[in-house]
């Protein structure tokens, strides 16, 4: 748990036009998705999130909404939508956050890792391994798919 001296951190895009605090000082959860939507998002490997409480970045400021744009990815098969926040000037996906069926935005949001400057990678654990396109060793904590305690399908 963050202590009450602990500052937040400073989240930014590639190109420095969208730039604005997390939440709070450290992530409530850090992990390495290999699913198939983020090696789409990211182009790469896998995408990295670290999971913030939503209190303290929504609703948006207003200068902060005027410089992001939104893909709103809706799954049918989930029954949900993906609100993705990126940067206009230079593509980079910031940040989103879940919006369940009925229209209510979860109380969590997923700031991209390598947005964020200064961010603490230890701990992180890596989540769809099915999926993976690469080796991760052993060691290291991962999960088929989501871990036993991690249920993205309810509402938190």
């Amino acid at each position: 748990m963050a202590t009450s001296d602990a500052k937040p951190l400073t989240v930014r895009c590639q190109c420095g036009n969208v730039s604005f605090p997390t939440p709070t000082a450290k992530p409530i959860s850090l992990f390495h998705c290999h699913c198939t939507e983020c090696q789409k998002q990211t182009g790469s490997a896998f995408g990295t999130s670290a999971i913030f409480t939503a209190e303290g970045l929504f609703p948006l400021a207003p200068d902060l909404a005027a410089k992001l744009r939104l893909y709103s990815r809706y799954s049918a098969e989930k029954g949900r939508s993906l609100d993705c926040y990126f940067c206009p000037e230079c593509g980079s996906r910031m940040f989103h956050r879940i919006i369940d069926g009925d229209g209510t935005p979860r109380s969590t949001v997923s700031i991209k890792g390598g947005c964020i400057e200064g961010l603490d990678w230890s701990g992180a654990f890596h989540i769809f391994m099915r999926s993976a396109v690469m080796k991760i060793p052993a060691e290291w904590e991962q999960y088929e798919a989501l871990p036993p305690w991690m249920n993205m399908d309810k509402a938190r």
